[in-house]
């Protein structure tokens, strides 16, 4: 594994291959219930990294009762004199639930860190103690998948180029995304800090190379159902490409199969 390029996936072969992981969920859905496993996943990556689409398929056809989706806003007044953590544990599974968190608690190491929305104190407190909140979390019965969806930069500026154009896409145009571009390099920064202390065995870091939206969806959802306890899988359906979807090592930001 040695570049970033990946054969794309053709528009036809992605609807049925789609269609098969998403009966796939449904058995995963099926066994979380049936088990009352707790199933938290989280997504991060830089800004049009292909998230929400990625979601989207995800919960397509799962039951609304026991899949919930969090999106936390700006944080209130309240929020920001509270435990950094106080704000998401709410939020987090009960018996029989997957929940699936857009950016999550590692904000604090990524748009804060590089905005200047936290002060150094906050982020090194983070950064020190994220790990032993995630341990935690595990040994309470928590199933915790963390993905982070890499772009190129040359990616990137084509994707918020394509949402300032889209009138179906208005809503995730944000000042946040027009400083994306001008912050490359800070964020590239940032999130291998991020990968290199926030990567341990109790909840490590997931690569995919996301510059084929298609086939890093697919991918990502074949590595959950690899990862994740059910019957009946259909087990030469859901190998994941390596070259995709990988876990974290320091190697990869050097060798291009992180994007720089």
């Amino acid at each position: 594994m040695n570049k970033r390029t990946a054969d794309p996936l053709e528009k036809q072969a992605y609807k049925h291959i789609l269609r098969q992981l998403q009966i796939e969920l449904v058995k995963l859905q099926n066994h979380i219930i049936k088990h009352d496993d707790k199933i938290l996943i989280i997504f991060e990556g830089r800004d049009a990294g292909g998230k929400d689409g990625t979601i989207k398929r995800i919960i397509q056809h799962l039951s609304p009762r026991e899949t919930r989706v969090v999106a936390l806003g700006i944080p209130s007044d309240r929020d920001v004199k509270t435990w950094y953590f106080q704000r998401y544990t709410p939020h987090l599974p009960a018996a029989k639930e997957m929940v699936l968190f857009n950016r999550s608690w590692y904000n604090r190491a990524g748009v804060e860190r590089v905005m200047g929305y936290c002060s150094d104190d906050e982020y090194h407190e983070f950064i020190e103690t994220v790990a032993h909140f995630e341990q935690l979390l595990v040994r309470s019965g928590i199933k915790l998948l963390k993905y982070y969806l890499d772009i190129s930069q040359k990616e990137q500026q084509k994707r918020l180029a394509d949402r300032e154009k889209d009138p179906l896409k208005q809503w995730k145009v944000s000042p946040i995304d027009k400083a994306a571009q001008k912050h490359w390099d800070d964020y590239s920064a940032a999130r291998n800090i991020m990968l290199a202390r926030t990567h341990h065995l109790a909840a490590p870091w997931t690569i995919v190379r996301a510059d084929d939206k298609l086939s890093a969806r697919i991918n990502i959802i074949k590595d959950m159902l690899v990862r994740l306890d059910y019957k009946g899988k259909q087990e030469t359906l859901i190998l994941p490409d390596t070259n995709i979807v990988f876990n974290y090592e320091e190697a990869y930001l050097h060798n291009g199969m992180i994007a720089p």
